[in-house]
């Protein structure tokens, strides 16, 4: 497993991390067994960034996640585990509107108690990483969250300080970065959907910022698996992501993929990996994990040759402008 440095931090971490949102549920069945396995498979090669939330089950990936790292400590490993995990704000419109008010979605109160919920679940007293778990651009003139988190880092409660990009609006986290509030940011950036590369990306690097890279997948589309007889379970988000005719929407994009990638020996998955670390602000990816072998196919990417420049460019053809589905039809 190959290390990149996490943005002006003086870390390095694994450029493949562990997508913990799946183990968490809202993707399917998954048993508690498959989850474990999956940790526990990704560690032992080499991956050290873990990235959860408070909403990936009502904090049961966070608890996962502790339970497998206390094995781990138990069992002799000293291993150096970076785990980021999220604080959504507090219940209201999702994305906040821009007539929401940052001191009431994540205020000084609401900030403290669900950050010591997040210390709970993982059974640690320091966040390495907290990102807020999403964003509006209303708030940048007065980024009040932001000044509170720093009191909570001076505190030794938090280690870094990060956002999570909403879907809506990924580059409102740009005046963030440049005004120096944050540590990382985690964005969705792949084969299908380049816009960070427009702006985001560079000013990341510019200001030192480590970038983490959701959504690599395409929340599945990208891994070739997808047939016209796809369908998911009620209890599945990518029922309502890839709703009406989205499945099919995507196929003939995936075979033009297919086309551009035949002879170079990369199946789709490790392409959509290798596509997106060829960027020199990423820092590491966090493609979703839901057993040892889907651990396995993904953490074993970082062993393969980086992706010939020719090829990278010719892969930007697949930008697809579509909009947000996150918000379905």
């Amino acid at each position: 497993m190959h290390s990149r440095p996490f943005g002006k931090t003086g870390l390095n971490r694994s450029e493949i991390g562990f997508g913990a949102w799946a183990i968490g549920g809202s993707w399917g069945p998954q048993s508690e067994a498959d989850s474990l396995a999956a940790l526990h498979r990704a560690l032992d090669l080499g991956c050290n960034v873990i990235d959860t939330a408070a909403g990936y089950g009502n904090g049961r990936s966070e608890r996962i996640i502790g339970r497998v790292l206390r094995e781990r400590a138990a069992a002799g490993k000293s291993e150096n585990v970076f785990v980021a995990t999220k604080t959504p704000p507090a219940p209201g419109i999702w994305p906040p509107s821009p007539y929401c008010r940052a001191d009431e979605r994540y205020s000084e109160t609401y900030l403290r108690a669900n950050i010591a919920e997040r210390l709970g679940n993982l059974g640690t007293k320091k966040l390495d990483l907290l990102q807020l778990h999403t964003w509006t651009r209303a708030w940048n003139r007065n980024p009040t969250p932001f000044r509170v988190l720093r009191q909570l880092q001076h505190e030794g409660l938090i280690g870094l300080i990060g956002v999570s990009t909403p879907e809506q609006d990924q580059n409102s986290v740009i005046d963030l970065m440049r005004g120096g509030w944050v540590d990382a940011v985690q964005v969705i950036y792949n084969l299908f959907d380049q816009e960070a590369a427009a702006e985001l990306l560079d000013v990341a690097r510019e200001c030192g910022v480590a970038v983490i890279v959701r959504v690599v997948f395409d929340e599945g589309a990208l891994t070739g698996r997808f047939t016209a007889e796809t369908k998911f379970a009620a209890d599945d988000f990518r029922a309502k992501y890839f709703e009406g005719d989205r499945v099919a929407r995507v196929l003939p994009r995936i075979e033009a993929i297919q086309q551009d990638l035949a002879g170079t020996g990369y199946t789709i998955p490790q392409a959509a990996i290798k596509w997106v670390l060829a960027h020199p602000a990423v820092s590491t990816v966090i493609p979703g994990m839901r057993n040892a072998a889907q651990a396995e196919a993904n953490c074993r990417v970082s062993d393969l040759p980086a992706m010939p420049a020719p090829l990278v460019e010719r892969l930007h053809r697949h930008n697809w402008r579509r909009g947000v589905w996150y918000g379905g039809k």
